[in-house]
């Protein structure tokens, strides 16, 4: 266990926005526990607190700039890091007494305003057995971050600015800190970046030696070589990928999926389908040979479960074109859908183009989109009613009145937070988070499966 000596300053974090934030957030904790700061769960006792903050819509600014009134009204002493550091003249305008802004991945910038504004004790920090990464995720489930940054231009993002160009981590780096994460206990890896599809681009997809043989930065490769992993009980972990591009080379990992190494789950962004919206988004615009692929997908691996995001209501988007996006939905079949409606962001292309959508349109095409994708998404959960799927428990309840258990989990068609979930009763007590299990499905509604371990 670590001991806290008596100076020893404690350090707060909200952390706020996507998972590849959440990553920066671990990063920066850890280092700063390596620096001699223990982490405060609460405002009351941390000496500084620091805000990670999002910045990729003007809602999420609003957050952020509201979690950092906060923690101003109940600690007093905040650094503020994240994609909205780019904005500090906004930031201290509206809260001057903050003490430091630094932006997104800044990781030695943020430690350095940490140490000015509470210098860590003159005393040594003494660790009686080897500290762990510090994790903002349960133990049992861990993402891996593979890249910053992106080389798109797409009209509604401001990513770029954000966090600059793509930047690709070594190979050999992602791989030994995989490694690391089920030694201490992860069943789950999942594989983020702002574009995992154009993992190692940026490199050449360099090589690297890795267990006795090079391996190169490249996205099929990283697949392979995390399937092949294997916890220290001998698990094969689930490997998620989340961001991908539909780039041509993302066929080749869906045979891994078949073979069951990797998690038979892809996350891709496909935003619309309409040729007109693409265009004006500056995405590509191959909607007919998407379907072509994702019937090619599932023949090869019908287990394949398909999320992606759409969004409504952008600038120029016109009925037929929403109509079309519906069309395309109903034939494309995808397994989980997430709508947004679209939001003018400073900085974005996309604020200048000609015939915005007006708000009242913009809610009734994301209700439409919803009645579909649910509708959808109700017919595929109640085909697995009566079938046995592999699930892994997030959480186990304690004994109601009649000392019956529940627990929590996820099939692997479900991501954790965005997805569905599986939940169970009558479990056993010896039941934990991280267990991988059979279940047979009892029921199901338009997003979650009712069932008993098998």
């Amino acid at each position: 266990m670590a001991t806290q000596i008596p100076d020893q300053k404690r350090v707060g974090m909200v952390s706020l926005g996507c998972p590849k934030a959440l990553v920066d957030s671990e990063r920066i904790l850890t280092r700063l526990r390596a620096d001699g700061y223990a982490m405060s769960p609460d405002y009351e006792g941390a000496d500084v607190v620091l805000v990670n903050t999002c910045g990729f819509l003007d809602s999420a600014k609003e957050e952020s700039l509201e979690a950092i009134g906060e923690a101003i009204s109940e600690n007093g002493r905040v650094i503020v890091t994240g994609c909205m550091g780019d904005e500090a003249d906004l930031i201290r305008k509206r809260f001057p007494q903050v003490l430091a802004i630094t932006g997104a991945h800044q990781y030695e910038d943020v430690v350095e305003a940490v140490h000015e504004a509470a210098p860590p004790g003159q005393g040594p920090y003494i660790d009686l057995v080897p500290q762990p990464d510090i994790k903002l995720t349960p133990r049992h489930y861990s993402y891996l971050k593979i890249s910053e940054g992106c080389n798109h231009s797409c009209a509604f993002c401001i990513i770029p600015t954000l966090r600059g160009k793509l930047a690709s981590r070594r190979i050999d780096a992602v791989l030994r800190e995989a490694e690391k994460l089920l030694a201490a206990g992860t069943k789950e890896l999942l594989v983020i970046s702002q574009d995992t599809s154009a993992y190692g681009v940026d490199t050449r997809h360099e090589e690297r030696m890795w267990k006795g043989r090079e391996v190169r930065a490249h996205m099929t490769d990283l697949a392979r070589e995390l399937g092949q992993m294997r916890t220290p009980e001998g698990d094969v972990p689930w490997v998620r990928l989340h961001y991908v591009y539909p780039y041509p080379h993302v066929d080749q990992v869906i045979p891994l999926m078949a073979e069951g190494l990797l998690t038979p789950y892809l996350d891709i962004p496909f935003q619309h389908a309409s040729r007109n919206v693409l265009k004006a988004m500056k995405r590509p615009a191959n909607e007919a040979k998407v379907l072509e692929r994702l019937k090619s997908w599932r023949e090869i691996c019908p287990e394949i479960a398909v999320r992606s995001s759409f969004v409504v209501g952008f600038p120029g988007e016109t009925e037929e074109d929403f109509r079309y996006l519906l069309e395309w939905l109903e034939e494309a079949q995808l397994d989980r859908v997430g709508a947004f409606r679209f939001e003018p962001v400073e900085g974005a292309a996309a604020n200048a183009l000609p015939d915005p959508v007006p708000e009242a349109l913009k809610e009734e095409r994301y209700a439409r989109v919803m009645e579909v994708t649910e509708r959808i998404s109700a017919a595929k959960l109640a085909a697995k009613v009566g079938k046995t799927i592999s699930v892994i428990i997030d959480e186990v309840g304690e004994p109601d009145e009649d000392g019956d258990i529940g627990a929590t989990g996820r099939s692997q068609a479900d991501a954790p937070e965005i997805d569905g979930a599986v939940y169970l009763r009558n479990v056993a007590e010896t039941l934990k988070a991280g267990d991988f299990v059979n279940v047979e499905v009892e029921d199901a509604d338009a997003h979650d499966l009712f069932g008993v371990i098998a």
